[in-house]
């Protein structure tokens, strides 16, 4: 599979599990796309600033919205992948 398939691929995926995130942005590549989607959740910068969580509980709670989904095994793997490498670069930019 080539890197565009499968980074489309994972935006998919992604998309089925948090369905109600809005996708708009022409000038960046899907992986950019989704990893900003993946950094937000993970920030929590989707609540109101009084109620957000820290960015290991955020992980732990989608990476369980992950596992209790309806994708496949493969496609969890490869979302939980993600936001697994999504946290290392976020580690290493605070």
């Amino acid at each position: 599979m080539n890197d565009h398939l499968q980074e489309r691929s994972l935006l998919e995926i992604y998309l089925m599990v948090w369905n109600n995130r809005i996708v708009k942005n022409d000038k960046m590549k899907e992986e950019e796309i989704l990893f900003e989607l993946v950094k937000r959740e993970l920030l929590d910068e989707n609540s109101h600033p009084r109620v957000r969580k820290g960015r290991y509980e955020k992980f732990h709670m989608s990476i369980s919205r992950i596992v209790d989904s309806s994708l496949t095994a493969q496609e969890k793997i490869n979302l939980i992948a993600f936001y697994s490498q999504s946290m290392d670069a976020l580690g290493k930019q605070t």
